[in-house]
């Protein structure tokens, strides 16, 4: 910051002669500058800042530079991400970040089913592999459980439940949304950890029924699972962490907006080239229409 700027940043506490003073600028050279109209380059900046302030705004304050910059981009806008995390940190803007945690190695065990992924969490088309997973949230009711099934090339949410219970009816109801939105072909790989929800009688019948062939990582072990993992670390950073929930039915209607209007729809996904997995998987239907055509 100039020493000019300064002056006029701090004017209402200091006297403008003073602060020329210690500055070493004279009192007749801040006024002239002060005179000055802006530069095109102030003005440009003082807009974008503007549009950056909404869009932080409307995410709820967990955008940082790289999606801000793919949205003003989208909007039309020809900017640098530099630009914008200069003007983010002017404005005192940062998103939310993940704290990923630290490395751990997978202890050796008896499996059950085979890890057919093994890490190779992109399998190159829709509907060729899903991954599912549980996790929880706290309401003044107590524990809601949260199951979901997610489509690994897309990133999206393609089946969802919650319940008060941890029973096999939990994923099983996840996995009926999916199975009816998507109606995949067989030989579409579900993949999970080794719960006992997902190890049951129960959840091996209809998979078996639908085709569907069973994956499960190491016991233990987040990072064999760990597109689920960030997912649900997302939703508690950006939507869960904010608001204590008084009661189940709540917490489940803000959790089933965020999925489908904001994650599926809205959410710019770094992985997906910053599209949301909406998006992602129309252009991915509109490419492969256009190789027909060909």
């Amino acid at each position: 910051m100039s020493a000019y700027r300064f002056i006029a940043a701090e004017r209402a506490s200091f006297s403008v002669a003073l602060m020329g003073q210690v500055l070493g600028v004279s009192r007749s050279g801040f006024y002239d500058w002060a005179k000055r109209a802006p530069s095109r380059r102030t003005v440009d900046d003082r807009s974008l800042s503007q549009q950056i302030r909404q869009i932080h705004r409307d995410s709820r304050g967990v955008y940082g530079a790289p999606r801000i910059t793919a949205q003003l981009r989208a909007q039309g806008l020809r900017v640098s991400r530099k630009r914008v995390a200069r003007l983010m940190r002017a404005g005192r803007l940062q998103g939310r970040h993940l704290r990923r945690p630290p490395s751990e190695r997978p202890k050796a065990f008896h499996r059950p089913m085979p890890d057919l992924l093994a890490r190779r969490f992109d399998p190159g088309a829709l509907d060729r592999a899903w991954a599912a997973d549980i996790t929880y949230v706290a309401t003044s009711q107590g524990w809601l459980h949260l199951a979901v099934v997610m489509d690994l090339h897309s990133r999206r949410i393609v089946g969802f439940a919650t319940a008060d219970h941890l029973r096999t009816e939990l994923p099983l109801s996840a996995l009926e949304m999916a199975l009816a939105q998507r109606r995949p072909p067989r030989g579409l790989i579900h993949h999970s950890d080794h719960g006992s929800q997902f190890t049951s009688y129960e959840f091996a019948h209809r998979t078996a029924k639908a085709g569907i062939r069973l994956s499960m990582g190491a016991t233990g072990t987040a990072y064999d699972n760990a597109v689920v993992e960030s997912f649900f670390a997302t939703l508690k950073r950006e939507r869960l962490g904010e608001e204590r929930f008084l009661t189940r039915a709540h917490a489940r209607r803000a959790i089933a907006e965020w999925i489908e209007v904001i994650y599926n729809r809205q959410r710019r996904h770094s992985s997906l080239g910053y599209l949301s997995p909406l998006e992602f998987e129309r252009s991915r239907r509109t490419t492969r229409q256009r190789q027909r055509v060909r």
